[in-house]
This record gives structure tokens, sequence and C-alpha cells, in this order.
């Protein structure tokens, strides 16, 4: 529990200070400071556009966490999907959105904070001009990690 709490403290460390990074891979990110490594593109069956994701603190059965960072290009999006004990984002650059199933979409930027409730669809993604950064906590990983259900249609993502 130590070693986590260390990596979320230096995570957040380096938030507060407004850390430059490195761009990598050839899209132009140079608008978003890096904390973390872009990653790895995430499967087209699960986004539209094109997002990165890095795993930074991997699931065991001594924390039954997970901490990741994910980069969504303009534009990019999760398909809708369910966590089973629910998902912490903290937004640390850019400008997205979040929307829960029956629920309005809300605007995202850097410093905010989501919760998406354990078993309720929900989708989250960069706005049309801007990428967005995220970090992501997925909490009582025993009780499983994500199912991922149908993408957000042009006209969801579009919806005020």
């Amino acid at each position: 529990m130590k070693n986590l709490w260390i990596k979320m403290f230096a995570a957040i460390m380096l938030l507060a200070g407004n850390v430059n990074a490195q761009q990598t891979g050839k899209t132009k990110t140079t608008a978003l400071n890096f904390i973390f490594e872009k990653g790895t593109p995430g499967p087209a069956q699960n986004f539209t556009g094109r997002a990165w994701n890095v795993g930074l603190v991997a699931n065991d059965t001594v924390y039954n966490t997970v901490v990741g960072n994910v980069y969504f290009e303009p534009g990019a999006r999760s398909n809708w999907h369910i966590h089973p004990a629910g998902q912490i984002l903290m937004i640390t650059d850019g400008k997205g959105f979040h929307q829960i199933k029956g629920q309005a979409k809300k605007m995202l930027k850097k410093g905010d904070i989501v919760e998406c409730p354990p078993n309720v669809a929900h989708w989250h993604g960069a706005s049309a001009e801007t990428g967005m950064l995220q970090l992501y906590i997925l909490p009582k990983t025993e009780k499983g990690i994500v199912t991922w259900l149908q993408k957000v249609t042009d006209e969801e993502y579009a919806k005020n």
C-alpha cells in the first residue's frame, strides 16, 4: 500500500509543478503538458479517434487498484462502458467531456475530478478542438475492471 501512495503522491506533485514532458509519437501534442509517456494506442473497437494509454500501477491482489494515464487526441472518445467498482478520473490537461447515460454531457478541464459510479454506463473523451490528458483510478478490481459497450455516436458526442 505504501508503494501505491508514493506513486500517487509523486504524480500529484508532478501535476502541481506543471512539468513539461517530452512529446512522443508522431501526433502533435505540444499544446498539452505530458507528465507520463504517451503509451500505446487504445483498441479501435473501444475508442472513436485515437486514444493512448499507459499503465502506471498494475493490478495485483495486494492493492486491487489500477492506475493509468490516457491521452485523447482532439475528437477522440471512449465507447460507453461500465466499471463494476466505479472509476475516478483526474484531468491533468486539455479539455474534454464526460457523460453518464441518461444525463447531460459535462465539460472537463485541467484540475477536474470525476467520480464515475459503479455499474453505470458512461463515456469520456477530448473536445473536438483540444486533446485531453487524464489519470484514471480503478478501485476494488476484484469486482472486475471494465465492460465495453457500444460506440458513442457522432450525434451523442455533438449534443449539448
